[in-house]
């Protein structure tokens, strides 16, 4: 191979690197920011439960995160039961 197609190739070979890293630099902040606005939701979603377990005595806050925890438990087993009829029915 002469000097002259190695070193186009090269420079092609850059150039394509370069292009690659600025789409790929394009997407990765476009997800960043998706992920950081759900990360927000979730924070203010959190701290709407912890405001109602705030407004309640202190002798009750293990009891009443204990309760809610076990409600959202049973609402997932309830789903998952739900589902597994559903599978089971279509068979």
């Amino acid at each position: 191979m002469q000097k002259k197609h190695l070193i186009a190739l090269t420079l092609a070979t850059i150039l394509m690197l370069f292009g690659y890293n600025i789409v790929s630099s394009y997407f990765y902040e476009k997800n960043r920011a998706a992920l950081i606005d759900t990360d927000s939701e979730v924070v203010k979603n959190g701290n709407e439960e912890n405001d109602s377990n705030s407004a309640q005595p202190l002798g009750e806050k293990p009891k009443a995160i204990i309760d809610n925890a076990t409600a959202q438990i049973e609402q997932v087993q309830d789903v998952e039961q739900q589902r597994l009829e559903q599978m089971n029915s279509a068979q």
